[in-house]
């Protein structure tokens, strides 16, 4: 049986060859991506504009507003700390309508 030094020595060379694989495979893959951009006529451009962007969504109009603070919360998402410790004195959520 192999002792504890030599299996850590093996594992050691393995990562090694193992990092030396990965290398060589990612230079073919990277040779034959350039081929094929070649071949096609792809820049990177293309590449970085080919998805499609998500379409940004404009802020959201107000729901709640705290009168001493001039704070506002839209609705979404988890309520403020003011609007959750004005509830939990017993005041209703709707006292803080936006008009």
């Amino acid at each position: 049986m192999a002792t504890y030094k030599e299996l850590k020595a093996q594992a050691e060379a393995l990562l090694k060859q193992a990092e030396v694989a990965r290398r060589a495979e990612i230079a073919g893959v990277v040779a034959e991506i350039r081929a094929r951009m070649q071949e096609y006529g792809i820049t990177l451009a293309d590449l970085k504009g080919g998805a499609k962007k998500a379409k940004s969504r404009g802020a959201v109009a107000a729901r709640y507003r705290n009168p001493a603070t001039g704070d506002s919360w839209s609705g979404r998402g988890r309520a403020p700390g003011w609007l959750a410790d004005e509830e939990a004195k017993g005041r209703s959520r709707d006292e803080f309508l936006v008009g």
